[in-house]
């Protein structure tokens, strides 16, 4: 297991073995030597903050992964350019086998013994079902999928669904939350369908599978935050959400799509619109045909 030197939290969990959520045996061994850890494996995991990953992905360079499988295990797009996850680390790390781990549930649910159903996804069909194979247990029954873009896409967006319904909670509008899945989901539909995925990738488990993890349990954080927001409430941890809001649009932007509620949520982290405000114009919008 990698982290940082100057990681406080990876320390505090190398030194005690434990963290707030869970407790590692005594046979996983703890490095700060990323070349060193690399070396040792034959699958890499990376799960971190999605902003700075294009930089993590410069220090991976010096490592050679171009012959390791690699699994993504965090949401989030790129901001400034929306671009995914994978396609930055096949452009720094040259890396030829990448998958993404997707899909509902959370740690705190997941150290009590309580199961889930995740994806896997990858280019390469058999790269998928592999991965599949190999993470499968009776806590996680794995799918898997060879639509990278819809999953990457799909697993991101959730979270600024989430960031939407915790306004709707801050609001007191709670109701709202099955217009905004139904909603929700078609307007990343669509844009999935423009960007080359299968529109229905987005009805799976990456996507609307992940709702009920992240538009109503208490352990979501992007739920949270934007239930903070509308209450006027400092909310001190990360939100992917935010930043994806960003990215989401650039991609509308530059494919010619309307994405209504990512537009909403984006008018309020940063146009200084009120969210009653900005909730009131996409509630209004004008009725059409739902399909």
């Amino acid at each position: 297991l990698w982290g940082r030197e100057n990681s406080e939290s990876f320390q505090s969990l190398k030194n005690g073995r434990a963290n707030n959520y869970l407790q590692l045996p005594q046979d996983i061994v703890f490095s700060d030597v990323l070349n060193e850890t690399v070396a040792w494996a034959d699958i890499i995991l990376i799960a971190i903050q999605a902003q700075g990953f294009r930089k993590f992905c410069k220090d991976l360079t010096s490592a050679g992964i171009h012959n390791k499988q690699v699994i993504l295990c965090m949401k989030g797009l790129e901001a400034e350019s929306g671009k995914r996850l994978s396609e930055i680390i096949k452009e720094e790390c040259n890396a030829t086998q990448v998958a993404v781990w997707a899909g509902p549930g959370h740690v705190q649910e997941f150290v009590k013994g309580h199961p889930n159903a995740m994806v896997m996804s990858a280019e390469s069909h058999q790269l998928s079902v592999d991965l599949s194979a190999t993470f499968s247990s009776r806590l996680i029954r794995f799918y898997h999928s060879d639509d990278l873009t819809g999953t990457e896409i799909g697993a991101a967006a959730k979270n600024v669904m989430g960031l939407a319904a915790g306004l709707l909670d801050g609001l007191d509008l709670g109701t709202l939350k099955g217009a905004l899945m139904s909603r929700g989901a078609a307007e990343i539909s669509r844009l999935v369908k423009a960007m080359g995925g299968n529109e229905m990738t987005v009805y799976g488990l990456s996507h609307l599978g992940d709702y009920e993890a992240t538009l109503f349990s208490p352990f979501s954080q992007n739920r949270q935050y934007g239930e903070a927001l509308a209450k006027g409430i400092p909310y001190p941890k990360l939100a992917e959400g935010v930043a994806t809001t960003k990215g989401l649009l650039k991609l509308a932007q530059g494919h010619q799509l309307e994405l209504p509620i990512t537009e909403a949520v984006h008018s309020i982290l940063f146009e200084n619109k009120t969210p009653k405000e900005a909730l009131t114009e996409l509630f209004l919008r004008p009725g059409k045909m739902e399909f």
